[in-house]
């Protein structure tokens, strides 16, 4: 069954293209390194709570916006495989366009897909 790594993270509305662009090369390492499919969403409709929610999650501040990514792979034997090749890959940077130490994330086992 496939295995999911997903995050949740805020970047500066103003960063919007630099993300894109960044999440576009990354997406493209993680793929050669057996990722099934990457898929990064720009928040839209992510109403701050009163008890819990994704800005709150992240410590979203009110020029920044929650982004929703996940990525699908295999199995967690890939997945585990795959994150440690692409994390050494010459291709990858770490210079980020947000802050990564606010970025929550995390694998998950598959247990429904209709």
């Amino acid at each position: 069954m496939a295995y999911i790594h997903g995050a949740v993270l805020p970047v500066p509305t103003a960063n919007k293209d630099a993300y894109i662009a960044q999440s576009g090369k990354m997406a493209a390492i993680f793929r050669d390194h057996g990722a099934l499919q990457v898929v990064d969403c720009w928040g839209d409709d992510v109403p701050a709570g009163t008890v819990t929610s994704f800005p709150m999650a992240v410590h979203c501040t009110g020029d920044e916006t929650v982004v929703f990514s996940w990525m699908v792979w295999p199995d967690k034997k890939t997945a585990e495989a795959g994150m440690e090749k692409a994390m050494t890959d010459e291709r990858m940077t770490h210079d980020m366009p947000f802050d990564t130490k606010r970025m929550i994330f995390g694998g998950f086992e598959v247990v429904v897909d209709v």
